[in-house]
């Protein structure tokens, strides 16, 4: 059975890629993966499968990467916290995923995965882990990546719906772990932690997860899943606070003490981004989407895929150290 991997040369899709070549349905010579002339390649280095070169965005290239498939994995996205041009962001997640979804329908793939988030879910005010079901919409996304998760999760929706679009849906948490080659703005936050470079921090908290814990919720979602359902891959609900200290144990170092208010962060959050326009930066330090998503802690449960698929995370410190010996082993700690 042949399968399209979108995304490969990713930190999620890189690890998808891994399960997908163990495999018992695919294996090496049956895993395509589509990458862009311009990706770094460093992700598929001595892994046995064939490169299709193609862009989300050239409709033909699509589909003749699809030709001959019976399966699509799309995990290819623009993950960023902050854009310079939103609307670059929105046409990658929102028009290319509707350009794939279009030519997977033509092709008539029998199965697709398709990578949401859960940042296009909602989240509950008292903290509490959200769910498939908690209730969201457009006007409560913070961000044009949340924007553009949002609406490309609507768009899967409608050709599921409306066309019967064989599609499953996987919401991953936070991901950290090895082959964060970019690296992501999680990865970001682990390695400038790591470095002591975060002397203080606000009140908030994420769902962490190890990234090879996501890549096989993925293998489960194609063997178990049902077409139209989303399920949460995620693991372990922290905040920023324990995080920092987790990692501060780890590397031998003092975590930081100092709790900075919301309101304090956010005017220097709008000067970092008026600085990065006038210098023409490749990101601000701080970014006033950040921080007003910092606002509230974004708290999930995999409950959903652990009954439905037999899902299941190690302890988010496992994927800790996985990350930071892996962004150590590869110079970005130096």
């Amino acid at each position: 059975m042949k399968v399209l991997l979108t995304g490969a040369t990713g930190f999620v899709g890189a690890a998808v890629l891994r399960q997908l070549i163990d495999h018992p349905d695919f294996g090496g010579d049956d895993v395509r993966v589509l990458v862009r002339e311009t990706s770094d390649r460093r992700n598929l280095d001595g892994l046995a499968c064939e490169i299709v070169m193609g862009e989300l965005g050239d409709q033909s290239s699509l589909k003749h990467a699809l030709q001959g498939c019976q399966v699509l994995f799309h995990v290819a996205a623009d993950y960023r916290i902050w854009v310079r041009e939103p609307e670059e962001m929105i046409n990658t997640n929102v028009t290319g995923t509707t350009n794939i979804m279009d030519a997977a329908l033509s092709a008539n793939i029998e199965k697709v995965i398709y990578t949401s988030s859960v940042a296009a879910l909602g989240i509950n005010a008292d903290e509490t882990p959200a769910d498939e079901t908690t209730p969201s919409s457009l006007a409560s996304m913070i961000g044009a990546y949340k924007r553009s998760k949002y609406l490309a999760e609507q768009e899967v929706r409608r050709l599921i719906n409306k066309h019967a679009l064989p599609a499953i849906i996987v919401n991953p948490s936070a991901p950290l772990g090895p082959r964060d080659i970019k690296p992501t703005p999680t990865g970001r936050l682990i390695i400038n932690a790591a470095k002591g470079g975060l002397p203080a921090y606000v009140d908030t908290g994420l769902n962490f997860v190890h990234v090879d814990d996501v890549a096989y919720g993925y293998i489960l979602a194609y063997e178990k899943g049902k077409i139209g359902e989303r399920y949460i891959l995620g693991g372990d609900n922290l905040s920023l606070k324990t995080l920092l200290e987790k990692v501060a144990e780890i590397m031998g170092k003092m975590a930081p003490k100092i709790c900075i208010p919301h309101k304090v962060v956010l005017p220097f959050a709008h000067l970092a981004e008026v600085w990065t326009r006038l210098t023409n930066g490749s990101e601000p330090f701080a970014t006033v989407d950040g921080v007003n998503m910092s606002k509230k802690k974004m708290y999930f449960t995999s409950a959903k895929a652990e009954r439905e698929l037999g899902y299941t995370h190690r302890p988010a410190e496992n994927a800790l150290r996985d990350a930071i010996k892996w962004f150590g082993d590869n110079g970005y700690l130096g």
